[in-house]
């Protein structure tokens, strides 16, 4: 049975230490606050009384709780005030042998059942542990920033920590009102090594100027649902900070996928941190601020969609949710909107389930009635491609095939007027290819729409070597007319949105192929310590196996990078048939949910 743990200490009271001292005080602890000056012990009870004053101000914490708080701390300069403590927790900078050498003198100072514990993201825990004289005491206890609001707690334990010392660990989190995840001693732990890989990869996106920072950020943020895009993320993490985690992870991985892209240490040289030193990816109103302030490499509003051809009316391919969803939000852009199915009988369908659509948000209070006939109005059906040859714009939505959509370019390219533009939404395939099959590359763009296209609000344009400026340019002021958020990227496998998710997904499931930690852990690391929308294999079993192998096939056939070969354990459940939601069987049962 675990013990109650009553005594505590943190050292260094940072923006971290000082947020885990007010958790431990918050829950009725007995906390030893030490800082290496009075200086530095001022700036950390500053850290405290700010956070605690805010939560007082937004009503989440009454004065006599903050006042009680206070009363349960104590402020000092000496390491020797933790004599007595049951559990000692680090958040001094991340630097090895810093911790090593505080390590060594608590393990002096405190009776030989302290548990020592480290709040370190990224450095060895076994390795601080062997500087003691009591390794087997000495657990990895990762908060994550800040402490007082994030939900999520890594307990790492080491080959020889103590089953007891996590035991007692693993219930204090739980009194603590976090969510704790326990795993091995690996380099990144399950959220930093997920996380940084990602973060790298988008650095390397934006360092090879295969997109815009604004662009990158704003797909991931629209085409995932993240909080943050990812080099937002970076400035507010600290170049610094993400330079050293990554650097760390590389050098105990070896995964060329975590060894820190170039502009990263040249910018950390060049002291742009981030929001602290008031500029980094973006730059800042004034050190410390989140304020974005516009500066040379800042994109002029409307640019993007500059000169572009005149867009009257639409053509859509196909009949699937896609094209359905692509109809609707066309035909509610006020464009007229002709679309062609294979068949009559799916005429007839996508016409019902655009009724059925808008007639919904009627009853939901989303559309008047007189709007929903309007855009009813604006839509016809047919059987025949023929039939756009009036249009000014054509978008394809149908079957994901290299093949079918290369045989209807080719007839496109026939059909369609002259100066008409060509879009496909293919979400991996080369638009290239379709723009070839046209005989007229230069009209041929990507438009590719996210699932359900009545709801997400980006769409990204790629343009191909042959793309004419002003067919982007086209491609940009419809969506702006659509209400979507347009983003620019070339044609590469993935693009933006899938060429940086599905590398993350597939490092997700090779952590788990490894046994390191369960779905459960993982998932849970992401959505607690990281605020994305879904877990990895929650996101999987949605999208499909079948989807997510396809997609991770093309990024490894174009990129020839080791680190994107998809997980053998990806292959083998679609290989069993275990696709997902779809099947009822992916990473998770749901026959039974």
């Amino acid at each position: 049975m675990a013990r109650e743990l009553n005594e505590v200490g943190v050292v260094g009271l940072g923006t971290m230490g000082a947020g885990i001292a007010e958790v431990l005080a918050r829950a009725g602890l007995s906390v030893t606050a030490v800082e290496i000056s009075d200086d530095a012990l001022a700036r950390g009870r500053g850290h405290l009384e700010q956070s605690t004053d805010r939560a007082v101000a937004r009503g989440k914490l009454d004065p006599a709780e903050r006042d009680a708080i206070f009363e349960r701390v104590r402020f000092t300069t000496s390491l020797e005030d933790l004599g007595t403590a049951e559990l000692v927790i680090e958040a001094v900078p991340e630097r090895m042998e810093l911790k090593a050498d505080l390590f060594t003198k608590l393990d002096k100072i405190c009776p030989p059942d302290t548990i020592l514990a480290t709040n370190t993201s990224s450095l060895s825990v076994t390795e601080l542990s062997v500087v003691t004289g009591r390794p087997s005491k000495v657990i990895g206890m990762h908060f994550f920033n800040p402490a007082p609001v994030m939900k999520l707690v890594e307990v790492v334990r080491t080959v020889v920590t103590e089953p007891s010392v996590v035991e007692d660990v693993e219930a204090l989190a739980e009194r603590l009102g976090k969510v704790d995840v326990t795993i091995g001693d690996k380099a990144g732990f399950i959220a930093n090594a997920l996380l940084f890989g990602y973060l790298n990869h988008a650095v390397s996106m934006y360092e090879n100027r295969y997109a815009s920072r604004e662009d990158i950020d704003a797909a991931m943020r629209l085409g995932c649902g993240l909080p943050m895009g990812p080099l937002s993320l970076m400035d507010l993490i600290g170049i610094d900070t993400a330079y050293e985690i990554l650097d760390t992870m590389y050098k105990q991985s070896r995964n060329r996928l975590h060894a820190p892209s170039p502009v990263i240490k040249q910018m950390m040289t060049a002291g742009l941190l981030g929001r602290k030193s008031g500029r980094g990816f973006y730059t800042y109103a004034e050190p410390g601020s989140a304020e974005v302030v516009a500066d040379a490499a800042t994109p002029p509003a409307g640019g993007a969609a500059e000169g572009a051809r005149e867009v009257r009316t639409v053509g859509v391919v196909g009949s699937g949710t896609m094209a359905t969803g692509i109809i609707e939000v066309v035909a509610k852009g006020g464009y007229d909107v002709r679309f062609v199915a294979r068949s009559p009988e799916k005429v007839a369908a996508v016409s019902t389930a655009l009724t059925k659509s808008l007639d919904k948000q009627v009853v939901r209070g989303r559309l008047e009635q007189a709007a929903r006939d309007e855009i009813l109005a604006r839509v016809s059906g047919t059987t025949s491609l023929d039939e756009l040859a009036d249009r000014d714009l054509v978008i394809e939505a149908v079957v994901e095939s290299l093949p079918v959509k290369e045989a209807l370019f080719a007839n496109l390219g026939e059909i369609a007027k002259p100066g008409a533009v060509l879009a496909t939404t293919t979400s991996s395939l080369p638009v290239i290819e379709c723009a070839k099959a046209s005989g007229r590359p230069a009209d041929v763009v990507g438009m590719h729409f996210f699932n359900p296209a009545q709801v997400m609000k980006l769409v990204e344009v790629v343009s191909t070597i042959s793309t004419a400026p002003d067919v982007a340019a086209t491609a940009h002021a419809v969506s702006a007319q659509l209400g979507k958020h347009a983003v620019s990227c070339t044609d590469r496998a993935g693009f933006i949105v899938n060429a940086l998710l599905f590398p993350y997904l597939n490092d997700a499931v090779k952590m788990l192929e490894a046994h390191y930690a369960t779905a459960d852990d993982i998932d849970a690391a992401m959505k607690v310590g990281c605020g994305y929308p879904m877990g990895p294999f929650e996101l999987l079993d949605v999208v499909g196996l079948d989807v997510s192998l396809a997609i991770e096939r093309e990024l490894y056939t174009e990129f020839r990078e080791p680190g994107f070969a998809p997980a053998p354990l990806l292959e083998h459940l679609v290989t069993a048939g275990y696709l997902g939601r779809k099947t009822g069987r992916g990473f998770r049962d749901h026959a039974r949910a």
